[in-house]
């Protein structure tokens, strides 16, 4: 991982440390951070290794309520030509992961004190998926150096990656902005009261389908566990500390699209779905304020398919999700764009070009 933020031209790093991109950004300064962080993320940068097990996965899919096949231990075999040959780590954990060594990152090198100041509260993560993680494989997680810019707005960018037995199974960026940088101009101000649509349904008069969760301290510290993250820097019950984490009200998506096709009566065997891409916008200063027992509205709504939207050089249609997070005040807490492709596209294109 990169230990310095790259400058603006112009811009030149000070004695004491500071990343020294001040113009335009109020109060660019270094401050005092936690020596156990910065000792966490030199660890993660030296080793920059790390390994999940079964039972990460058996913990991070109980915990956002993920009943994938993809991921169970035991109906893994279910799946009609499964080429993973085994139960695979799920997407949102591996975001997570993301979040909890950009936050180790950011803090690292004072980066959280120009996100506070200069008010960015929403967190983006863009996330496209190369190839699957099975327990016991070694990842690593690299972390480009930090680019500011300020044209059209102040935006911290990071690129990132991660690798496993030399090939590439995620690449994205995680950027930090002042509006989100997916699904901005989705108007939900008309949307009925959510608290009287039945769990389950379509939204009257939309095009949602609509699924109510709730918050829960004990699934969001068992996500964080469930993907290699430290929970104690979210949540410490002895000082009344609840930070919930950012990925972890977005990984329930992934439970709300499974409710949703279940109803629709989809063959999760013979025709099992596979993401290729997240793109994701938290709102921090909402989250900021999410409690123990938050009741959470989740939006799906499926786009039509068209030729005009394939996987990468390739003829597969993408079936894209637009789903959004509301919490009980009608706050947006995320938005998220999710695709997916069927397996058996992918396994049939694979063919062809052998």
């Amino acid at each position: 991982m990169a230990s310095s933020t790259r400058l603006e031209e112009g811009a030149k790093p000070t004695e004491d440390g500071c990343s020294g991109f001040c113009r335009g950004i109020s109060n660019c300064r270094p401050n005092s951070y936690q020596t156990a962080n910065i000792a966490q993320f030199t660890r993660m940068s030296k080793e920059n290794i790390v390994t999940f097990e079964q039972i990460h996965i058996e913990v991070a899919r109980n915990a956002s309520d993920d009943f994938n096949l993809f991921h169970d231990k035991h109906k893994w075999l279910q799946i009609t030509h499964n080429p993973f040959k085994g139960p695979i780590v799920l997407g949102f954990q591996l975001n997570t992961l993301i979040e909890y060594q950009m936050k180790l990152f950011r803090e690292t090198h004072h980066e959280d004190i120009i996100i506070a100041e200069n008010q960015l509260r929403y967190s983006n993560y863009q996330v496209r998926f190369v190839n699957a993680l099975r327990p016991k494989q070694d990842v690593q997680l690299d972390i480009k150096k930090t680019l500011i810019t300020t044209i059209p707005e102040l935006t911290l960018t990071n690129r990132i990656s991660i690798k496993s037995q030399d090939k590439t199974l995620l690449l994205g960026y995680k950027k930090e902005t002042r509006t989100p940088l997916f699904l901005a101009d989705t108007d939900l101000s008309t949307l009925p009261d959510l608290n009287q649509v039945a769990d389950g349904t379509l939204v009257p008069g939309t095009a949602f389908f609509l699924k109510r969760k709730w918050m829960t301290n004990g699934n969001a510290k068992n996500f964080l566990s469930g993907s290699l993250a430290e929970q104690s820097e979210y949540f410490d019950d002895l000082a009344k500390i609840e930070h919930y984490p950012e990925i972890f009200p977005c990984s329930l998506t992934s439970g709300a699209l499974l409710d949703k096709a279940q109803l629709e009566d989809h063959d999760f065997k013979r025709n099992p779905m596979v993401y290729t891409s997240h793109d994701i916008s938290v709102d921090r200063l909402a989250l900021k304020d999410v409690r123990n027992n938050e009741k959470l509205h989740i939006l799906v709504k499926q786009l039509p398919e068209s030729r005009s939207n394939t996987l990468n050089q390739t003829d597969i249609l993408v079936r894209t999700y637009e789903c959004y997070g509301l919490l009980q005040t009608g706050t947006v807490l995320f938005r998220v764009k999710l695709n997916l492709v069927p397996l058996e596209e992918i396994l049939r294109n694979l063919s062809a070009r052998t």
